[in-house]
């Protein structure tokens, strides 16, 4: 503990809008490259700019759903650098007056614990074109299709101190941006990505150590790697003498290390200044409240219910609520279950479809067994149609496209034995075929009761009612 680790997070998320932020070009991802860039976005003299209405909408969404102020006037500016996906030769962002300041994140520590992390601003900006090196021998190709793609960077404080935190952070960003519908938070095509600020100081200390920022991290094992990297980076250069210098670094995923890019700039360097070609955004209060009838449950608020409704636990709530899609689909299943408890459902959830999803590869809303068909066969398990080993079963032969639980149930036979004299019947014959393990049953081994109950459902194909088998063996042993 003899040195604390300090980071900040920027966020850039890409707005969904169906047009760019200053042009009506539209943001459709994999287009043929510079199939997407009219001439507002390639910078040709004489054009002018026109803002979007839908993306200060949801930039005034997200300042409201993170509690932060939103600026009843804000301002437009040009950040002035040079670079070859940058046509115009500045990007227009916000710099001294943002539409979003002073908002706060609460993050569920690895012990349970709540942290709550402040949000500094988000400003909304355009984002730049795409340099591409990997299909051209020495040279670099310019796909200027994103180039005016509306985006909203969050900067958060410093108030990180590990990487699961940063981590916990963005998970939690992302969750929100998706709950909200402001960003689909498709990372590997790159709608969500972020830069980190890491610094060191000795533990004690109160002012911060030179800090590097890790640029352009679109993945949530890339960050904790680039983080955990960075930070022993430091300590060691540090420790052996050193000096730590501001920079701006990138992650090489391959080599699992960072690795200078440029000295960092500070905001002078861009020598921001009013975008004289838009006017300043304007809010009055009747437009900022407009906004707020819209906000859909928030993901702390739908946890709280969770636990409060349906007597969940607050690791299950979190779980089942960390994206919009999988709470509304527990709800349904929830709704569809008949006599299922509100436990079994998140269980299962969880559990079973979880485990699928993950196994193939695709987001709930696209999963094979609807919600409605998932209620169907916990319903089954709660009327002791079928019991919950069977009910794995007839789930995979649900994914596997064979109809719900009822068609599949009746067509491999698997209604569960609830006849208490067939159970019976069954049970004396085991217990008549294996005289030696009753006797050592009797003097005291009581584990072999589990021998007795494997025997039975073996000899019903597991279909025996696991509470009657259990009842019924312990009367007659």
């Amino acid at each position: 503990m003899e040195w604390e680790t300090v980071i900040g997070l920027e966020i850039h998320a890409q707005l969904s809008t169906r047009s760019k932020i200053f042009s009506s070009a539209p943001t459709a991802y994999g287009a043929e490259p510079n199939s997407q860039a009219n001439l507002v976005d390639l910078g040709y003299p004489g054009v002018l700019p026109v803002l979007n209405g839908e993306a200060v909408r949801m930039a005034v969404k997200l300042g409201l759903a993170i509690g932060a102020t939103i600026a009843p006037r804000s301002v437009f500016a040009r950040k002035n650098y040079f670079y070859p996906d940058l046509p115009k030769g500045y990007q227009i962002s916000q710099f001294e007056l943002p539409i979003v300041a002073s908002g706060t994140l609460d993050i569920m520590l690895d012990d349970g614990s709540l942290k709550t992390v402040g949000v500094t601003r988000a400003h909304l900006e355009e984002d730049a074109g795409k340099s591409l090196h990997e299909d051209f021998q020495g040279m670099t190709g310019i796909d200027l299709n994103r180039a005016g793609t509306p985006l909203i960077e969050i900067v958060s404080e410093p108030d990180m101190r590990s990487a699961k935190e940063a981590v916990a952070y963005m998970k939690k960003m992302h969750s929100l941006v998706r709950y909200l519908e402001i960003c689909d938070g498709n990372m590997q095509e790159g709608s969500f990505r972020c830069d980190a600020n890491v610094s060191v100081r000795r533990a004690g200390e109160e002012k911060l150590g030179t800090r590097c920022e890790v640029k352009n991290l679109n993945s949530f094992r890339y960050i904790e790697r680039a983080i955990n990297y960075e930070v022993e980076r430091q300590i060691e250069l540090i420790e052996s003498g050193g000096t730590v210098v501001q920079q701006t670094r990138l992650f090489d995923p391959d080599k699992g290390e960072t690795r200078p890019l440029r000295s960092k700039e500070e905001a002078n360097d861009y020598r921001y200044f009013p975008d004289p070609d838009l006017l300043p955004v304007l809010l009055d209060d009747a437009y900022i409240d407009g906004v707020r009838a819209t906000l859909p449950e928030l993901p702390d608020a739908k946890r709280a219910r969770f636990v409060e409704e349906y007597g969940l636990s607050a690791y299950d709530a979190t779980v089942l609520t960390a994206t919009r899609e999988m709470a509304d689909y527990y709800e349904a299943v929830v709704k569809s279950a008949a006599g299922a408890e509100a436990k079994l459902v998140a269980n299962w959830v969880m559990g079973e479809l979880s485990g699928a999803l993950n196994r193939d590869g695709i987001e709930v809303e696209s999963s094979p067994v609807s919600a409605q068909m998932f209620g169907g066969l916990l319903a089954r398990i709660a009327d002791d149609t079928i019991s919950g080993k069977i009910a794995k079963e007839v789930f995979e032969a649900m994914w596997a496209g064979e109809g719900d639980a009822d068609a599949v149930i009746e067509k491999r036979g698997l209604r569960q034995i609830t006849d208490t004299g067939a159970i019976d019947e069954i049970i004396d014959s085991v217990i008549a075929a294996n005289p030696g393990q009753v006797e050592q049953y009797r003097s005291g081994k009581d584990k072999l009761f589990g021998f007795f109950v494997g025997q039975v459902m073996k000899e019903t194909q597991g279909k025996a009612n696991p509470g009657q088998v259990n009842e019924l063996l312990k009367k007659k042993l």
